[in-house]
């Protein structure tokens, strides 16, 4: 499953530049999820960490109620770094020993040479979330 990444813009407490960092992260590689209960904004929030330990961002708030709650739970939830995308970033995830697999994408948008590919989220959700 294919989760978004925000807050991009804004700096890390120990300074260093999420957008530049995630310019450094690799499609597949290893990312690290964060439940931060004492956020004082978003009690639910999800930190995401890069490879190198370094914030990228937080999971949607949406999203990171559900994908929190199983962390605090216990239950096993592995996750890759997809793609930069103009939110931040998206990220896949995978539950209970999976192992998380980015897809492949399927064309890139006719704009120019530079054109980076679209965000392809999953079409199908789980059940818990209807």
């Amino acid at each position: 499953m294919s989760l978004h990444v925000v807050g991009a813009d804004h700096p890390n407490r120990g300074g260093g530049n999420r957008r530049f960092e995630i310019l450094l992260c690799s499609p597949g590689e290893g990312v690290t999820l964060v439940p931060e209960p004492r956020n004082p904004v978003d009690p639910n929030a999800v930190m995401v960490l890069s490879a190198r330990g370094v914030q990228i961002g937080y999971l949607t708030a949406d999203r990171a109620a559900w994908i929190g709650a199983m962390l605090r739970q216990g239950r096993e939830v592995a996750a890759v770094f997809q793609q930069a995308t103009p939110m931040g970033a998206a990220v896949r995830v995978a539950f209970d020993g999976a192992v998380p697999v980015v897809p492949v994408v399927p064309a890139v948008r006719e704009v120019g040479e530079d054109a980076e590919p679209e965000f392809w989220p999953d079409e199908v959700w789980p059940e818990e979330w209807e």
